[in-house]
């Protein structure tokens, strides 16, 4: 598809109300366990690429299940799959998606008895996996690289009937992610016990017929917090989040403060978005718990003519792409100069915006969609800009004005 030009430079304010899908996040695991507790009904399940192909690999037939860009996929069907008794699978990717790290899951999952081979490069998918009953119910996990190695184990955890207890080796990162799906879990009558160190977790016998409403995403809010903060004046509206989240990313709120953009929560769980200005010269923010908000801060700041240091940022390279390196490559087309090491990222922001710039997008959604709220800045274009489908599929429809 041809590169999609935006420049809405012209726009004088934004006052609109939008609707956003469901968060991709808590959708995901609810579909796990419902996989397990078909009692549970839920309602405003995201429409985002990566949940449909998770839904659709839970009841797949097919020996070979392709997930795709979705990595949180291929993390959480590795377990269903390993433990699935007379199932065999392949289960496998794109070529990105082979060439993101899984080796600590199933090193772990081979502790409990499973039975995976990697196929291609080991510690990367494809992976073949031959479904067994755990032998098993105690292991020990590296909880430092992914907290979505520890929840894929957890979502699966029906499979142990007499409980299971998770070991947990080094710093948790991306912690609010895992405490969302301990929650969840909680929500439905799973027994849970924790500490800095180990979970213990007991499935319920039954579960009682629920239906349970997924809260609107809070990564895709921040798009229209960046909006707002870019605009010349105005007010938005976004439907569906709650003052008490589940979701780490809900901590934008804080973060946009200091961008100059103010949240109030509203009745029937509507927040209303005001912006002020700001004397901010600087922004340092550790993110290590909100990772996927790291871009959309970067581009906030770059607009707005602040300089950015973002620390807890090593997860970033094992994403979509490697976002980091992504980030200082298109940071740079306009003006900023940009120093990344492995977890850190320090953005000195020009003056003067450089004019008309393409922003290449990784076939990773965050990069395209992190980008577009600067349009009202200057004019630039977006390659490949579907790949929002991951995650926001009418993310364009809804920002349809930034075209104008």
């Amino acid at each position: 598809m041809e590169a999609l030009k935006l420049d809405a430079t012209s726009l004088q304010e934004i006052r609109q109300t939008f609707q956003l899908t469901g968060s991709k996040s808590e959708s995901n695991r609810m579909l796990l366990l419902q996989a397990f507790h078909p009692e549970i009904k839920l309602s405003n399940v995201s429409n985002a690429d990566d949940t449909q192909l998770l839904h659709k690999a839970l009841s797949s037939q097919e020996d070979v299940v392709d997930i795709h860009h979705a990595g949180t996929a291929m993390r959480f069907l590795t377990t269903y799959f390993a433990f699935k008794e007379d199932s065999e699978v392949v289960l496998t990717g794109s070529q990105r998606m082979q060439q993101r790290p899984i080796g600590i899951l199933v090193k772990a999952l081979r502790q409990l008895g499973a039975e995976i081979e990697h196929l291609a490069n080991d510690g990367f998918p494809p992976l073949k996996i031959t479904g067994k009953k755990p032998t098993k119910n105690e292991v020990n996990i590296d909880a430092g690289t992914s907290s979505q190695f520890v929840s894929s184990i957890l979502l699966s955890s029906s499979y142990f009937t007499n409980g299971l207890r998770l070991n947990l080796e080094g710093t948790i990162t991306s912690q609010p992610y895992l405490q969302m799906t301990l929650d969840l879990m909680k929500q439905i009558g799973y027994s849970i016990q924790m500490n800095e160190s180990q979970i213990e977790i007991h499935p319920p016998k039954q579960v009682s017929v629920q239906e349970i409403a997924i809260e609107s995403d809070w990564s895709s809010a921040s798009y229209f917090y960046s909006l707002l903060a870019l605009a010349s004046e105005g007010e938005i509206e976004l439907k569906n989040f709650r003052k008490h989240s589940l979701q780490g990313d809900a901590a934008i709120v804080s973060y946009f403060e200091e961008l100059g953009v103010y949240t109030t929560f509203k009745d029937s769980n509507t927040i209303k978005l005001t912006k002020k200005n700001t004397e901010v010269s600087t922004l340092e923010l550790d993110l290590n718990n909100t990772p996927d908000v790291a871009q959309t801060l970067c581009v906030t700041c770059l607009g707005l003519g602040i300089n950015a240091y973002f620390t807890g940022l090593h997860t970033l390279k094992i994403k979509e792409t490697d976002r980091l390196v992504a980030l200082q490559n298109e940071l740079e087309k306009f003006g900023a100069i940009v120093e990344i090491t492995d977890s850190t990222l320090r953005m000195i922001s020009p003056k003067q915006l450089s004019q008309n710039k393409t922003i290449a997008t990784y076939n990773d959604h965050r990069m395209a969609m992190a980008f577009a709220p600067l349009a009202q800045k200057v004019a630039l274009h977006i390659e490949d800009p579907m790949v929002v489908t991951k995650s926001f599929p009418d993310f364009w429809e809804q920002l349809s004005f930034l075209k104008t």
